[in-house]
């Protein structure tokens, strides 16, 4: 694991004095390593956090994404209530099959040294860090071009702005040490809003797989179903754009926010999409998982839409195939949350979700977690600390719905015949907060933006794949699913 504080680079920077680290522009002393530190002093990082109501935000779907001041946003929305950050006060980057252990673990050593003052005490109020990881434990790409690519990044920002409902708060994040840092509204001048700039002209184009050829991918997936090898296997692809101008995620987030509301508009690390499909949720003792799996394209343009859309549902609600899909999905969601809960609500039948582009079959999976107290802080009367949002994340990944049935095969036969570097695509998106609360998404109808050339995105929309599926209406599934973005983007297909 990787640990930097401001977003830097490990270790003392060139013309930097010794014990000095310069980062984001401010300077960070290092305190000398000692034998002799007082007994109970802090090992590793601390952060102080202050939170405070805020009633400036008006009642938009936009509101909070119009307050992040550049393009280097972090963002979790829905319905214009949710959370965005600036800035980065801390980063940890974990690698390989450990890399939620890992960060869990440094999340939880920094809620140990932080002293946090509250006065909302809200889920998302206080100290949060938000987060993306990788789908796969190991990454097809070519090692010796980037060998230490991480696969999961926890950011702890430096400030945060959070809306629920009626209340709307702001935190403020600073790291002790960071003598030259700006705290309290100082803070909030050292990072000025610069205008949201558009993409301009946008060029899309085949990525590993072309269009043409991806349905052979599927073909093979369906006969390896067939011949007994594993029941369902989720298969993605990926389509290269490339913008006149660098992109702006505000710009990217301001039109998912506000054409997708009813799903998770994120941002963590040039990873921006619009899920609808939460991992999990956990507040206050209680979890929360919703299930997508079967889909149906919706029809625009058409005489009596209404009437399309409730034949379409109704066709969905019927399929063998996309409810065979379904149940794999929810199996394994109620699965893995099983070992945490003291009881679980599994409902029989799916509901048909609307979104703009398609329709799902979805389940709303709910639990109680086993020896819960709630509040900051929670530890079970085990005496083991309570699960915190991320290592239930962590536990419920990859489900069926991204992956396939059984895990294992669906993983390895999707390694073997997939030919995509998914990096962080279908992987857990999201926030967890001081308590061990949070939301983690799965990052769907998304796209990731090129560390060295801002204006190259990958999109990325998968499909699952069971004995009765058709290789053209997987690439035609794949299509609808890949709207998001490109309505993003303002790209045609």
């Amino acid at each position: 694991m990787i640990a930097s504080p401001s977003g830097g680079t490990p270790g003392t920077p060139t013309g930097s004095p010794s014990g000095t680290s310069v980062y984001d522009g401010w300077a960070v002393e290092t305190p000398p390593v000692s034998d002799e530190a007082p007994p109970g002093a802090p090992h590793g990082p601390q952060l102080v956090v202050r939170t405070v109501a805020t009633d400036d935000l008006p009642d938009t779907p936009t509101a909070l994404v119009d307050r992040l001041p550049d393009t280097h946003a972090l963002a979790w929305v829905r319905h214009g209530d949710g959370l965005v950050g600036w800035g980065e006060a801390l980063r940890f980057e974990t690698f390989g099959p450990g890399r939620f252990a890992d960060a869990d673990e440094a999340w939880r050593q920094v809620l140990d040294n932080a002293v946090v003052h509250d006065d909302v005490n809200l889920p998302g109020s206080g100290l949060v860090a938000f987060g993306s990881f990788a789908f796969d434990d190991v990454s097809p790409g070519d090692e010796s071009e980037d060998p230490a690519r991480a696969s999961g990044v926890l950011i702890v920002p430096r400030v945060v702005v959070g809306r629920r409902g009626e209340k709307a708060w702001m935190t403020t994040i600073s790291l002790v040490g960071d003598r030259s840092a700006p705290v309290g509204e100082d803070l909030l001048w050292a990072y000025p809003h610069q205008p949201v700039t558009e993409p301009g002209r946008v060029v899309l184009a085949d990525g590993a797989v072309g269009a043409a050829d991806w349905p052979a991918v599927v073909a093979e997936g369906i006969a390896r179903i067939q011949t007994g090898e594993l029941e369902k296997v989720v298969l993605a692809r990926d389509v290269v754009a490339t913008a006149e101008h660098p992109l702006d995620t505000r710009h990217l987030l301001g039109r998912l926010a506000s054409a997708y509301d009813a799903c998770w508009a994120f941002s963590v690390d040039g990873m921006v999409g619009a899920t609808p499909e939460l991992l999990v949720r956990s507040e206050k003792g209680l979890v929360a998982s919703r299930v997508l799996a079967g889909t149906i394209r919706r029809e625009h343009g058409v005489a009596d839409a209404d009437d399309a859309d409730l034949l379409r549902a109704a066709q969905l609600a019927r399929s063998s195939k996309d409810l065979e899909e379904h149940e794999f999905a929810v199996r394994s969601v109620a699965a893995a949350l099983e070992p945490f809960c003291s009881s679980m609500n599994v409902p029989e039948a799916p509901f048909v979700l609307h979104l703009p582009n398609v329709m799902h079959l979805a389940t709303d999976v709910t639990g109680v977690l086993t020896d819960q107290h709630a509040g900051s802080g929670a530890v079970a009367r085990s005496g083991r600390p309570a699960p915190s949002s991320l290592s239930l994340a962590a536990a419920l990944h990859p489900s069926a719905a991204v992956c396939g049935t059984p895990t294992t095969a669906a993983r390895s036969l999707i390694r073997e015949i997939e030919g995509l570097d998914r990096a962080r695509y279908a992987g857990p998106v999201g926030w967890v907060g001081a308590g061990g609360d949070g939301e983690w998404g799965i990052a769907l109808r998304s796209a990731e933006i090129s560390a060295t050339d801002p204006r190259h995105i990958r999109l990325f929309a998968g499909c699952g794949i069971v004995a009765a599926s058709d290789p053209e209406a997987e690439l035609a599934e794949s299509e609808a699913k890949l709207e998001p973005m490109r309505y993003a983007l303002g790209a045609q297909p």
